[in-house]
């Protein structure tokens, strides 16, 4: 899932004239959670993002560690009393993606539109929950290691940050007009492996729910995306063996949900389901992107002797650093970017050309600015990704790991937790195909005898089906990209609040038992066609239609800059390092 190297957004690129040299913040409140992890935070201004001035959110770092410090965003919940509400956690994935993607363009209580203005979101889920949002790990999004004065390097293939010996801006960084505070791009202060992100994710809930005990019971949600389906297993089963430790003065976190949307947990499956989805059986939108000579040489990379799928089965039996990275490179190169050599279409989207405007990323902009980076008591500018996390985890091949999250998602499944996979599938980068083979991979205890069901929702419209079996299940959602929360909003609050509550995700209405399993079709078959599909650059303004599940007509041309940017390739978001935007 992992394509080559960052390459920022339309809005990244935009915001880098708004970098600036940020000074500390000095109105932190100080304080320390369970386990004796110090805590920084402020409570965020109302119209930041929450919009509502009787919902509260706090925005802060856990100091893991004397160079990691991590950010987190917490906002209450909006239709509960929030002492008494519900705490769901949402990270992104990456590996190196910052959380402010789920916060901003999927399921947070705003977002930001073209003009820059802050705009409500009504279908948050924190209309159901307490919602805490997590930059993990260091240099991802707001969280940072050592702050230091530099610029990014936007003419080198990675975009390096490149320190400078104090706030001023040399003639030579001026013409990227990125100069700024960014975080020590050293990949010793930071994680290189799921493993070895997990602790301190334990730490910052721990640090955050001894600081906002009034929000923070003994259970909680968990909830993720893309390289997520690493995250989610992992990070849950060390939550697990921590608790059993029963550790001086740690909370004893006890899990009650996990869902991770369109998530990539075993590379083995899921480097063969592009070419399942591209070629055979295809994908349902009835579109084959590829002629017989390409269809060969893709298969060929796929199954080919010592192509992709020996190397990944060597990287499985040997677990070397070396091996395991040689074999994701290989595969990323070869097998996943056969899409971007020969198609302008986005891999989180594949209706939609490059560039493509969804989700927004006007956010990035937002954030970088001076009076929000106030508001948020933030220590560094904003980036939607981190090169040197991304970079981190290459060296150890993480990307190409099963690392053992089939195991760990059959754990939680012992453990009676609700465990929900949902994906999107116009999604390429982390197609539904392999995902549905991830999920009988898995097999749950009477999943292979479930069938597909329609998921109905207060619409009164079939946004997609689920294969449930007990408390887990599989969920297709029509129509969506990456992020579902985005393309579909109605449908994934829905099940959002059906599998918090413990209910059947079709209908919401039924506690599922042991014995619980739902009756349908074997397959998911049904076929959206092409209709959605775009053969046209769609203009920098342009808006999605969440009902019509396609743009809306656009409301002004692209602006002279994005244009000379889309010429000069800057905007291509091929080479980004994680499956996102990696695989956020």
């Amino acid at each position: 899932m992992r394509a080559g190297s960052t390459i920022l957004s339309v809005s990244a690129i935009a915001a880098t004239a708004l970098a600036q040299f940020l000074p500390a913040p000095t109105d932190l409140t100080h304080a320390t959670g369970y386990a004796g992890i110090p805590v920084r935070y402020k409570q965020v201004p109302t119209g930041i993002c929450e919009l509502d001035p009787d919902v509260k959110s706090f925005s802060g770092y856990a100091d893991v560690s004397e160079n990691e410090h991590i950010f987190f965003w917490f906002f209450e919940a909006r239709n509960a009393d929030p002492t008494t509400a519900p705490l769901t956690v949402w990270i992104n994935g990456g590996p190196g993606s910052s959380s402010m993607i789920g916060l901003f363009q999927e399921n947070g209580p705003c977002g930001v539109d073209y003009e820059g203005n802050v705009y409500n979101n009504p279908y948050s889920w924190s209309n159901a929950s307490n919602m805490l949002y997590i930059d993990q790990p260091a240099q991802v999004g707001f969280s940072y290691s050592i702050p230091v004065p530099g610029y990014i390097d936007t003419s080198s293939t990675n975009f390096n940050i490149v320190t400078l010996p104090n706030n001023t801006c040399p003639d030579y960084a001026l013409q990227f007009g990125t100069c700024g505070t960014y975080s020590y791009p050293n990949e010793s202060l930071t994680a290189d492996s799921t493993s070895a992100a997990a602790p301190n994710f334990w730490k910052t809930l721990q640090g955050f729910m001894g600081v906002f005990p009034q929000y923070s019971r003994h259970s909680f949600h968990f909830s993720t995306e893309s390289y997520g389906g690493h995250y989610g297993p992992v990070f849950n089963e060390y939550i697990e063996q921590q608790n059993s430790k029963f550790i001086p003065g740690a909370h004893k976190i006890k899990l009650e949900t996990v869902l991770i949307g369109n998530g990539w947990y075993d590379p083995l499956i899921q480097y063969q389901a592009y070419y399942n989805y591209t070629v055979y059986p295809g994908n349902t939108y009835d579109y084959s992107p590829y002629n017989a000579s390409v269809q060969a040489q893709l298969y060929n990379n796929v199954y080919g002797p010592g192509n992709c799928v020996d190397m990944i089965k060597d990287c499985y039996s040997k677990g070397s650093n070396k091996i395991c990275s040689a074999a994701d490179n290989f595969c990323a190169q070869e097998v996943e970017n056969i899409y971007d050599i020969y198609l302008n279409r986005d891999e989180y989207d594949m209706r939609e050309l490059e560039p493509d405007n969804f989700p927004y990323a006007f956010y990035v902009d937002y954030l970088n600015s001076p009076a929000v980076q106030t508001a948020i008591g933030a220590f560094q500018n904003y980036s939607e990704s981190s090169n040197t996390v991304g970079t981190a985890f290459g060296t150890t091949g993480d990307d190409g790991r099963e690392d053992g999250t089939i195991q760990d998602m059959r754990a939680l499944i012992e453990q009676d937790l609700t465990v929900m996979m949902y994906t999107g599938d116009a999604d390429y980068n982390c197609n539904w195909l392999g995902g549905q083979a991830v999920a009988a991979e898995i097999d749950a205890p009477g999943y292979c005898s479930a069938g597909y069901v329609n998921i109905s929702t207060s619409d009164d419209v079939v946004h997609g089906q689920v294969k449930q079996a007990g408390k887990f299940s599989f969920v297709r959602i029509y129509e969506s990209g990456h992020e579902v929360p985005f393309y579909q909003p109605i449908a994934a609050l829905s099940i959002f609040e059906r599998a918090i509550k413990g209910l059947d995700i079709a209908t919401g209405t039924v506690p599922p038992h042991l014995g619980y399993a739902t009756k349908g079709t074997e397959l998911s078959t049904y076929h959206e066609g092409n209709a959605t599909i775009q053969f046209e650059v769609l203009a920098a303004s342009t808006t999605y239609n969440t009902t019509t599940n396609a743009p809306n007509p656009a409301k002004r041309e692209r602006t002279r800059e994005v244009e000379l940017l889309e010429r000069r390739g800057r905007l291509d978001r091929k080479g980004r390092l994680f499956k996102p935007t990696l695989r956020r």
